[in-house]
């Protein structure tokens, strides 16, 4: 899932490093912004959107994946807001979705109804995000450090010279996260 002003084709190029055994959906955001998309309203503040904006997003892709077949596996990933929506969708069914994949982004504010669960579960997560990302800002990674920390078993990467963007390196490693949710 992409970030904010942004569209489906925007992780496209990263996904070239994500194992092949993976079906993978570029989904477009739940809200028409500046002739692009975002996830959450453009009033949000950045890195802190309203809770009940994640959560009808959430909601929105979650009602999209029931229209699915069964998978064996589904995880979520994106960049920015859209690493907001995977840790989002990982809250509210775990059940399905049952791993994230969020880079140059943050979780949300506020407790979710399985938050607990996931607590004892404390299901995969990769976090990456860079030293020079100055768009999400430092209230909204203490947030998310103290949420993965209490909630997932984190593989965490920091690259220092990354913006909030997504490298070649933030990419393959998370290849290499996937590849290990495979089995291999």
């Amino acid at each position: 899932m992409h970030g904010r002003v942004s569209g489906e084709q925007r992780l496209v190029t990263a996904s070239a490093s994500f194992p092949e055994d993976f079906v993978i959906a570029h989904l477009r955001g739940t809200r028409a912004e500046e002739g692009t998309w975002s996830w959450f309203a453009p009033d949000n503040e950045r890195g802190d959107p309203r809770p009940e904006d994640a959560s009808a997003s959430a909601a929105a892709v979650l009602s999209w994946l029931e229209t699915l077949p069964p998978a064996p596996l589904v995880g979520a990933l994106g960049f920015s807001q859209g690493g907001a929506m995977a840790l989002e969708l990982l809250r509210h069914d775990p059940d399905r979705v049952r791993f994230a994949v969020n880079l140059g982004g943050y979780a949300v504010r506020g407790e979710r109804a399985r938050d607990a669960e996931l607590r004892e579960r404390r299901p995969p997560v990769f976090w990456g995000r860079g030293g020079l990302d100055h768009v999400i800002g430092p209230v909204a990674i203490d947030r998310t450090t103290a949420w993965l920390d209490r909630h997932a078993t984190v593989t965490a990467h920091f690259y220092p010279r990354l913006r909030h963007t997504v490298s070649r390196r933030e990419a393959a490693d998370a290849g290499a996260f996937l590849q290990e949710r495979l089995g291999r």
